[in-house]
């Protein structure tokens, strides 16, 4: 094998998709800082039971494992940052009250989240902890919706979702088995074998369940949804959460899915998801997630949401690089000339010697014209 492939689903990030990486995280950074939230940056690597910790099977599968040789003890690469900002916040910065994060920083899954996915996303979010009132859930859609639009997104379409109906509906489902089944076939939409699954269950229970797969649409599928699932007090609450969300959401578009199951075991209240009409896949999920911290000795309310960055860097290519050729003069007003403009934010690049070709995205030059050192438009070729 050639020495320099690299492993499925992983690549390197050339000079345009690096500089609309690099553009967005920095953007998107300020535009969480002037909410509030303030950057953390955990450890790329930890103990693998802290590392999981409240975040379920399916991320167990995605996390690369392997042994620390100075504990003995089984360590994992992180496949996802939220597990180690809910650990940030409960054990080691242990504020009371609201507290607000943000992060960016690559991080590797054993398999793609998708067949077009990197196996080595950038991952940028963030979260809100410690308050359980849906103004946190509103803040944190919001923000969510101007990352899009940061990112050139025309169209915001958002999903919106709730776990708290399907777990109020099987709340007397003893069987896990039975549970797991049922799951599996809410998430496919697969009458038959959702009614083979919840066989055993009272009537009324199998009537919620199959009404549920019909319930996706836009936002009058929360008055369908009052009318044909059973008024119990968990349901009647999950719909008024999104009733109230869905007034207040800036997306272009607002649907609604009530048999989506993405993240069951995970979030805990109203889950969403962000899409582009150019994008295969969701660019943006989040939700609730109050029980994560509870491991970590403090089970402090939570919400937010995570983007790979580099699927959302995609949607509008590497943008245009533009520079400015310096001759390879030694002159002090030359060099006085590059400072000024470096320091207004121009790309200089100063030749090496008189037969340095112009390099790629160069489309300016210094010239010496009366006297004076100054920027010439080179002629297209």
């Amino acid at each position: 094998m050639a020495r320099w492939l690299l492993p499925e689903g992983i690549s390197d990030v050339l000079p345009a998709e690096a500089r609309r990486v690099e553009e967005l995280r920095r953007a998107l950074l300020d535009l969480y800082r002037g909410f509030g939230y303030e950057f953390v940056l955990p450890p790329l690597i930890e103990y693998l039971d802290s590392l999981l910790t409240g975040t379920g099977h399916d991320l167990d599968l995605r996390t690369f494992k392997l042994v620390d040789q100075l504990s003995g003890r089984q360590l994992g690469l992180r496949a996802d940052i939220t597990p180690q900002v809910a650990r940030i916040d409960a054990h080691i910065l242990n504020r009371a009250g609201v507290v607000r994060l943000c992060y960016a920083a690559s991080v590797l899954h054993t398999r793609p989240a998708h067949p077009l996915a990197t196996r080595e996303p950038m991952q940028v979010g963030a979260e809100l902890y410690g308050h359980a009132g849906l103004s946190a859930d509103a803040e944190v859609q919001a923000l969510a919706v101007r990352s899009l639009r940061l990112a050139d997104v025309k169209r915001v379409f958002v999903d919106l979702g709730h776990t708290g109906i399907v777990r109020s509906i099987l709340s007397d489902t003893p069987a896990v088995a039975v549970t797991e089944a049922i799951l599996e076939a809410l998430a496919s939409k697969d009458l038959p074998s959702l009614r083979s699954a919840a066989a055993a269950l009272p009537p009324a229970t199998t009537d919620a369940l199959l009404a549920l797969t019909a319930l996706h649409g836009g936002a009058d599928v929360v008055d369908a949804a009052r009318q044909r699932l059973p008024r119990i007090a968990g349901v009647v609450r999950a719909l008024d959460d999104l009733a109230w969300l869905i007034d207040r959401c800036a997306a272009d578009v607002v649907s609604v899915d009530l048999s989506d199951l993405h993240g069951y075991r995970y979030y805990t209240g109203v889950n969403f998801a962000a899409y582009d009409e150019r994008a295969p896949s969701a660019l943006l999920r989040g939700g609730r997630y109050d029980d994560i911290g509870r491991a970590f000795g403090r089970a402090r309310p939570a919400t937010g949401f995570s983007i790979d960055l580099r699927d959302l860097a995609r949607l509008n290519g590497g943008g245009r690089f533009s520079a400015i050729r310096a001759p390879a003069v030694d002159d002090p007003a030359l060099q006085r000339a590059i400072d000024e403009l470096r320091d207004r934010g121009e790309v200089v690049v100063r030749a090496l010697d008189a037969n340095e070709a112009v390099g790629e995205g160069v489309d300016r030059e210094l010239r010496l014209v009366g006297g004076r050192w100054q920027v010439v438009t080179l002629a297209r070729p």
